[in-house]
Parts: structure tokens; sequence; C-alpha cells
């Protein structure tokens, strides 16, 4: 097997959904695991739409991991760069809903958000063979919230400016990971400087940024060479080498909106690679790369679960042929 053209490091896990929807977390009667954490969504959705990926990130020796392990197998997705902790447990996530099935993050049951296996990934285990023959790397914030796991994504982009890998940041804000959120922002912006794509979620863009215009922040960043912000059922908006843009979400029966912005990641990266970095400069290009990701990332929340759900390359295309954005 050839090495994967891009690798996405980072976490890993068990996202618990209540069954119920529009209860609290003391009143949920059970729970339906499906596997996610955003890197491992992208890479997974990567290798559906024909793009080799590889996950980087570490587990427990334990059921879930083995599962998880098994996800990542059976989507095709590269494990060279998977580790395995003897003792920590692999992470899950409970979550709950409401009634219109958007989902908040309600904790990690019995155990410290520190407590996870994910958060002892080992910098000097990350295999250089991976780095030497990939395109792009795709980094998360997560893993910066803990000293082991933070020092193995500063090598990692170490590692990537040796061997000239792009880079996508997904911010992908989730206090409840941090002990100390406050020190999080301060981390978090020092990233932006080692990085040449970032993705936000609408909420994060204003957070760090105080502004929701990609152009804008693309400005305050001075060196990337996208912004792309996510906006749900209002959409995206993007900025990419001098090319801005603004598209209407695709209309979607949803089920489940877990996922959909790692979706949108993969279908943008997938794109990116055929296209080249250079074709950004073609806004009708640029346009055509996105819309693209939007409808990767609308078709997968029609079904519940993140990686279940993620559609492949014929489907993406029949999808579009049926469906022009305004």
């Amino acid at each position: 097997m050839t090495n994967p053209r891009v690798l996405c490091l980072g976490e890993i896990l068990f996202d618990c959904l209540a069954d119920q929807l529009g209860r609290r977390l003391e009143s949920v009667e059970s729970w339906t695991p499906y596997p996610g954490g955003a890197p491992a969504n992208v890479a997974c959705a990567l290798t559906k739409l024909g793009t080799t990926a590889g996950f980087i990130g570490a587990l427990g020796i334990d059921e879930p991991g083995n599962s998880l392990i098994q996800v990542l197998q059976d989507a095709g997705v590269d494990i060279t760069g998977v580790q395995r902790h003897p003792t920590a447990p692999t992470r899950q996530v409970y979550v709950v809903r409401d009634l219109d099935g958007d989902r908040s993050f309600a904790g990690f049951g019995k155990y410290n958000t520190n407590e996870f296996a994910d958060t002892f990934l080992q910098a000097e285990q990350l295999p250089l063979s991976l780095f030497q023959d990939a395109d792009l790397l795709v980094l998360g914030t997560l893993e910066l919230a803990y000293p082991d796991s933070g020092k193995a994504v500063h090598h990692a982009l170490k590692l990537a400016e040796k061997y000239n890998l792009k880079i996508l940041l997904d911010v992908n804000w989730r206090p409840v990971f941090w002990q100390n959120p406050d020190s999080a922002l301060q981390q978090i912006r020092e990233l932006f400087r080692k990085v040449d794509f970032v993705k936000l979620a609408r909420e994060e863009a204003e957070l760090l940024f105080n502004t929701n215009d990609p152009g804008a922040i693309t400005y305050q960043l001075d060196g990337v060479e996208g912004v792309l912000i996510t906006d749900g059922e209002k959409g995206c908006a993007y900025c990419l080498s001098e090319n801005e843009g603004k598209l209407p979400a695709f209309p979607m029966a949803v089920a489940d909106t877990t996922g959909a912005g790692d979706s949108f990641s993969a279908g943008f990266v997938h794109q990116l690679l055929i296209h080249g970095i250079k074709a950004l400069g073609d806004p009708e290009i640029a346009k055509q790369i996105v819309t693209y990701a939007s409808a990767v990332g609308a078709l997968t929340t029609i079904k519940p679960g993140a990686i279940a759900s993620q559609p492949t390359a014929a489907e993406v295309e029949a999808f579009l042929a049926e469906h022009q954005l305004q």
C-alpha cells in the first residue's frame, strides 16, 4: 500500500448520542455509540471520496479502541500512525440532542478529560515515512489541551514544514476538552501562523476574530491561503487566494448534523488535491471546490452518525448533477 496523501492528526472517539431527544443528561434513558472525532471523521470521509488518508492518534488497549481501529480499517484509512496506550481508556463523549436533533456535549462519564488515551500521543513516535510522502496535514486543536498530545501537534507541524505539506487547521472549539479554557484561545491563535488553510464554524470565527467575514480574517492572519467559514443551514463563506464568496446551504431533510463540518473539510481537501493550490486563483474553480465541499457536508446530515453517513464520490457527483446552488 502506498503512503496516504493526507494525514489527519488528533482524536478518535465514540460519540454516545442520546436516543431520547430534548432531554438533559440525567434523564436520558439510553445512548447509541457512534465512531467520531473530527480528524478521524475527515480521514474516513476522504477515503470514501477516493483520496488516500492516514489517521494519527492514540487509543486505549480496550474494546472501544479495538472497535475504532476496525472502523478506520474498514474505511480504508492507513493506521500506521495509531498508537495504543496500555492503561488509559479510549475516549467516549456523551452528547444530548434537542428536539431538532442538534447536539450539545454533556461530558465524559466517569473520567476527567485528561485521563483518556488520546491525550498521551507521543511526539517521538510519529512515523517520519508518513510525512515524507504526504501532501497535506489536517489538524484540530483539541489535543493542544494536554501536555503530551500538545507536543505531538507541534512536532507534526515541524515535520509538515520540513517535508512541505500544506496544513489545514479545523479549529473545532470544544471548551469541555480544556481544563483551562482561558489559556486555550491563546494557544489556538499561535497555531494560525503555522498553517495554510483555516476552517471555522461561524461562532469560532466570531470568538477568535470578532468577525465572520473570511476576507477580513485572511487579512488579519496575513499568510494563510484560504479561510472557510461554515454556518450550518445558513451555508458557508470563503476567501481562497483572492476570491471571496458566500454559498447557501443545500436544503436537506436533516437527521443528524454530527460530522457535517468534518465532511465539508474532507470535500475541500479532496478537491484541492485534484485541482491544485494554484487553481484557487480562478474564481469559478474556487467556488466549484467549496460547492463540492458543501455537498459532502450536506449529504452527511441525512443519516445518523458522522462516519456511517459519509457519501462516496459517486453520490456527491450525482447529487451535484441534480442540485445547483444559486
